[in-house]
């Protein structure tokens, strides 16, 4: 299956020059959409995951399906003020300023097999501070799957070095 052929590409979005990635027509086809997940899955499986990790929210929608059919929790990244309990934060860089990522202090047991799943993968600074938060927690970061990866635009795997990374799609 191409999966690309379900993506919608809309031009100078969100801002003249930009192709915006739409997802919503990937996930309103439950055929595709459960092929996705299946994929997923597939690969969280052969990393060996105790837990799937996904930052908000486009991760959750690719996330809690993964960890349900492979029978392990989901662990929801969250913006500040998001969460109830105690949290680790990891502030990370964007392009015009910083963002704040949490994660319950309790979330990831020290040595648990990490499996990160969202939905794009572009300059790699949001997945970058939610690998640190795994890290600091303890957890092991055995692979990173992303619906979509813009390779020849972002060069956003460059900040995973050293990390497994996997995507469906590439642009």
């Amino acid at each position: 299956m191409n999966y690309k052929d379900y993506i919608a590409s809309i031009v100078d979005y969100p801002k003249k020059g930009i192709i915006f990635r739409d997802i919503t027509t990937f996930i309103s086809n439950g055929e595709v959409f459960n092929a996705s997940i299946k994929d997923f899955s597939k690969y969280a499986k052969e990393k060996g995951a105790d837990v799937i990790v996904g930052p908000e929210s486009r991760g959750f929608i690719f996330g809690c399906p993964v960890a349900c059919e492979l029978g392990v929790g989901f662990i929801p990244v969250r913006k500040p003020g998001k969460l109830p309990r105690e949290v680790v934060t990891c502030s990370y860089e964007l392009e015009y300023g910083e963002n704040i990522l949490q994660m319950h202090q309790d979330a990831i047991k020290k040595g648990q097999k990490v499996v990160i799943i969202d939905d794009l993968l572009a300059t790699g600074g949001t997945t970058e501070a939610v690998i640190k938060l795994i890290e600091k927690l303890g957890g092991e970061v055995v692979g990173i799957g992303f619906l979509i990866e813009l390779e020849e635009e972002c060069n956003g795997r460059d900040k995973l070095k050293g990390y497994d990374v996997m995507s469906l799609i590439k642009y």
